[in-house]
């Protein structure tokens, strides 16, 4: 717009310059017609195809668009294709077109037409059917929400098969010569199938669930022995990786992984295993876990990758290193590490609680969010490529559900110290070339993420995100079990009529203390003279902070914050008096500004415990 076309308008802050556009509005059938065939070609998807004469990409090739408001066709063109009111059914069962009148009518008539629009429906047909075709057979549905939800979303109208695994594969699985997992990842991942087990023994059930999208005229049998036939095909494929993987032990396995990068500027998986192995066993002494057996563990963590199975089942990564490792010998220890260092990988995800295990896993994820962090590739908004907050996450989980005592700090500073020492520095890493001061603000900004993503978990679990603020302003915070212990005693302090109270004396000292030192141009923080006290509440009030914030001090020092909180809570008392009965702003100079010392160790007395600025309300 021109200066010209702009209204001018003034407040008490000044003149300002105003656009007013005056839009009127249209019938929506025009905005739909205009607004449909953007999104259409705008919208964006992981995997596209381009077909006919035009150029535009959909997931699959349109054959219709059915689009209607009010009864009434809008109308536009997508591609070629124009809108209208009719569409089809299911492709097999009912291809015939059919015009609908409104969205009631198109999802009666869909359903007739063997079409379920309601994926709700499907996944409750699905899981329901499911369960009782087991039950009747005499098992149990392996329950799988992620694969109810995707079979619900692969089907217009599903129908629930019971198929037969092959004897041979059960007995494998049975004689310990196939884990059972291969079989079930197998038929989850590859051929969208549900496990079925045996309620009597808790073992794999010969029988598996498929969810057709047709019902079939023969009742489905030859749905099912095509899908018998598959299966047997993948499953021999597993056994024949099974057999070809233990050829060769995962120590000769680990040079091997020099050939895959971890990231460009971080290494090799390799690498990524050499520092890890280093921090495991500094991690060991602290949880208690054997150093001899963290470092194996660490060692041999990632050696799976290379093997053909996990390369043909990438979920299975960490339980084969384990079941590899139980073959060769390793201790239970040291496998069960090797399967559990990824953990982990959700909030529903049961995190490790063996010594070896957890010291793998911490020390992983540490050596990930320490080198992503000095190469300045962390999460931006909602895009997190590495998966930065997962790790950090399981970090506080395993920390906190085991109530382990950690420095984080010492942890980050070991990780970078391995990321740039002569014997982990990995191929094509750029050595670190910023002063130690520009090191540790990298690594105060990977505590302060941590701090955030502790308030997320703490917030889960019903605590306040403001009182995880008021205890990490206090400085050097980094043990996520004393930060935790800390945020309980304070939240429970709060909830006394003694910490209300002092919350609010702590504002008002902090509100005049605030102001006058503003007016003053100057910093009101020391011990007030005691020979300037006056009234008798003044005196008394400096007693109580004598007395009372050493011992606050010590007791915090102690871990004692329930005693730290009590301690303070003694000042109540002197505090109310003082407010109620002495003016801090007198015509006398140094007797002000005594009182406004006195405010200030107020203020600096309540902040042995939190920062109550920080807290809310």
């Amino acid at each position: 717009l021109t200066q010209d076309q702009l209204e001018t308008r003034a407040d008490k802050k000044g003149d300002y310059y105003v656009a007013v556009i005056e839009q009127k509005g249209r019938p929506t059938g025009q905005v739909i017609a205009e607004l449909v065939p953007v999104i259409v070609r705008g919208f964006a998807w992981p995997k596209s195809m381009r077909w006919g004469e035009g150029s535009l990409r959909w997931v699959r090739p349109l054959h219709s668009i059915l689009c209607l408001f009010d009864g009434e066709v809008v109308p536009f063109e997508v591609g070629g294709i124009k809108s209208g009111n009719t569409t089809t059914g299911h492709r097999f069962m009912a291809p015939e077109k059919f015009e609908v009148t409104g969205f009631d009518d198109y999802a009666r008539k869909l359903r007739d037409a063997k079409v379920e629009i309601d994926a709700d429906k499907r996944f409750s047909q699905i899981s329901t059917t499911a369960k009782q075709m087991a039950e009747a057979e005499g098992y149990e549905l392996v329950s799988d929400e992620a694969l109810l939800n995707e079979t619900a979303g692969l089907v217009e109208w599903p129908v629930v098969l019971l198929g037969r695994i092959d004897a041979v594969f059960v007995k494998l699985v049975e004689e310990g010569g196939l884990p059972p997992e291969v079989l079930t990842t197998a038929m989850r991942k590859h051929q969208k199938y549900f496990s079925l087990n045996d309620p009597k023994t808790g073992q794999l059930a010969p029988r598996f669930a498929v969810v057709a999208n047709l019902e079939a005229k023969d009742g489905g049998r030859e749905i099912i022995a095509g899908n018998e036939r598959v299966l047997r095909a993948r499953l021999s494929d597993a056994r024949f990786f099974w057999d070809q993987d233990r050829k060769r032990h995962l120590e000769d396995r680990v040079e091997d992984l020099g050939r895959i990068i971890f990231h460009d500027k971080l290494g090799t998986v390799l690498d990524k295993g050499a520092r890890v192995e280093a921090l495991a066993g500094d991690i060991a002494h602290s949880v208690a876990a054997d150093i001899g057996h963290a470092r194996r563990a660490a060692a041999l963590a990632k050696a799976d990758l290379t093997t053909a199975m996990v390369g043909e089942f990438p979920d299975l990564q960490g339980l084969m290193g384990r079941y590899y490792a139980l073959a060769e010998g390793e201790s239970h220890a040291v496998a069960t590490a090797i399967q559990e260092h990824y953990a982990p990988l959700g909030p529903n995800d049961a995190c490790p609680s063996a010594p070896v295990s957890m010291a793998v896993a911490i020390a992983d994820k540490i050596d990930t969010l320490v080198g992503f962090w000095l190469i300045d590739e962390k999460p931006t908004g909602s895009k997190d490529p590495y998966a930065l907050r997962r790790a950090a996450l399981g970090v506080i989980r395993i920390i906190l559900e085991n109530k382990l005592r950690f420095r984080l700090m010492d942890l980050f500073v070991a990780a970078e110290s391995n990321l740039k020492g002569d014997n982990f520095t990995p191929s094509g890493y750029r050595h670190w070339s910023g002063s130690d001061s520009h090191v540790n603000m990298i690594l105060i900004d990977l505590l302060s993420f941590f701090a955030d993503r502790l308030k997320v978990y703490l917030k889960d679990k019903g605590a306040r995100h403001d009182l995880i603020d008021a205890v990490f302003a206090l400085g050097g915070q980094d043990d996520l079990m004393q930060i935790v212990e800390r945020v309980n005693a304070l939240a429970a302090f709060l909830e006394t009529d003694d910490g209300a109270n002092l919350r609010a004396a702590y504002k008002r000292a902090s509100n005049i203390l605030r102001i006058e030192e503003k007016k003053d141009k100057t910093t009101y923080r020391a011990a007030a003279d005691v020979a300037l006290l006056k009234a008798p509440e003044e005196r008394a009030l400096h007693k109580a902070i004598t007395a009372e914030v050493p011992e606050a001090e010590r007791r915090a020092e102690m871990e004692d914050y329930t005693g730290a909180m009590a301690a303070i809570a003694r000042l109540r008392g002197p505090v109310d008096a003082f407010f109620d009965t002495v003016t801090v702003n007198v015509d006398d100079v140094k007797l002000r500004k005594n009182r406004l010392y006195l405010l200030s160790q107020i203020r600096t007395a309540l902040e042995t415990v939190a920062d109550f600025s920080k807290i809310e309300g």
